[in-house]
């Protein structure tokens, strides 16, 4: 007993098949009682407790303290905010308070290029926890959020099935299922669809992304780099790793969403087949859903309003352009502070762009060009491509090429 506690501290979420003997053990007494149409909600914040413990206790104790202090800051930016608002509607204070949600994340972006290493402030999970706070924020500001309480927004910040990797749920919805638990017939049809995410979370991060990043993925790079054969082994390293990343990050959210599921909690699905997408913008509409959904909400819908209400561009095409080239931008330099991270964000934007020029240009003389089957099956497959050769720039390769090679 006293070397299974021992080995607990070590398990990263859904990396191991022990964790999910984990849940599927310790899940017992919280299914039985939703089963009866209850919730056992001092039974999941034990839940909660035991595996953020076994994710950031042991050698990643430093994780741990750093989560905690996020939370106490988060938890009075966001309460200050809240009182606030009962009482007055200064512009300056709202954007102080998204300033001060940011922080912690910015700070984390910016240390390493001060001093290497981790920053003290790094904890796994740390952008998605800055995506649900900035979001509450925003919406206590529109007066969307009339009921705040620090108890339900910790709750939601550190629901520890999505915590190190999203879905980014959103707050009125996590309260409105922590308030009312499913019944009984809703809860044996979430139970049903949560079992069956997690299986398909294991067919995918475990068989088919093992197959795609730890064989088939190191071959198509040595071909590239040692047999004379560049363009074939980039060529089979761009389709390899663009289906890699999809079947291992959708592989991760089944297990988030099944694990919710059992909880009694319906987060969100992030990805819907983005594969048979017929042009970027549905792709973006079906890939990662709940990061593309938040940047949409929270900064895309927001500056064009901006924009446009400060009549800063005569055209809206030009506005909307500009809004898409901000979007990307702060979506690439979020994934990191290098050079391919920002060029994928930028041709994102530019694919978006020309898209919207087309779909003007289609509907202006729809009935000169032809709609068919073909046409669709041939947009999928353009866009396809698109999106595979966006992935290799987003995955690194030419940067580590460029090293070898030169």
């Amino acid at each position: 007993m006293s070397q299974l506690l021992a080995a607990l501290p070590f398990l990263t979420p859904y990396e191991k098949p022990f964790y999910f003997v984990l849940i599927a053990v310790t899940f017992i007494p919280s299914i039985i009682a939703s089963l009866r149409g209850k919730r056992l909600l001092w039974y999941q914040n034990l839940l909660t407790v035991l595996f953020l413990w076994m994710g950031f206790a042991g050698p990643n104790i430093s994780q741990g303290i750093a989560l905690v202090a996020y939370l106490v800051w988060q938890t009075v930016v966001a309460q200050c905010y809240f009182r606030y608002r009962q009482t007055g509607n200064r512009a300056g204070w709202f954007y102080l308070s998204v300033v001060l949600s940011l922080l912690p994340m910015i700070l984390i972006k910016l240390l390493p290029f001060v001093k290497e290493g981790q920053p003290f402030l790094y904890f796994l999970g740390y952008s998605y926890l800055t995506f649900k706070s900035v979001q509450v924020v925003m919406e206590i500001r529109d007066n969307l959020i009339k009921d705040f309480r620090w108890q339900h927004y910790l709750q939601f910040l550190i629901f520890f099935p999505t915590i190190s990797s999203g879905p980014i749920d959103r707050y009125r919805r996590f309260v409105d299922e922590l308030k009312k638990p499913p019944s009984k017939e809703d809860y044996v049809i979430l139970l049903n669809k949560g079992v069956h995410a997690i299986f398909m979370g294991l067919l995918y991060k475990f068989i088919i992304g093992y197959i795609l990043g730890k064989q088939l993925l190191p071959i198509a790079q040595d071909y590239a780099l040692h047999h004379d054969m560049l363009l074939e082994g980039s060529i089979a390293y761009m389709y390899i790793y663009s289906l890699y990343l999809f079947f291992d990050f959708a592989g991760y959210s089944f297990f988030a969403v099944g694990t919710s599921y059992l909880l009694g909690y319906r987060t969100p699905m992030n990805f819907n087949k983005p594969f048979i997408s017929h042009n970027i913008k549905e792709f973006w509409n079906r890939w990662h859903m709940s990061l593309s959904f938040w940047f949409r909400d929270y900064v895309y819908m927001r500056l064009m309003f901006t924009l446009l209400k400060k009549k800063v561009f005569k055209s809206r095409i030009v506005a909307s352009n500009v809004g898409y080239f901000a979007l990307f931008l702060i979506m690439g330099i979020w994934h990191g502070l290098t050079w391919y991270y920002v060029v994928y964000g930028l041709y994102h934007a530019t694919l978006i762009c020309l898209t919207d020029a087309w779909l003007r240009f289609k509907k202006k003389h729809q009935e000169k060009l032809p709609s068919n089957r073909l046409t669709h099956a041939l947009a999928v497959v353009l866009t396809f491509h698109a999106v595979c050769f966006s992935l290799l720039i987003f995955s690194g390769y030419v940067d580590v090429l460029f090293k070898q090679l030169f």
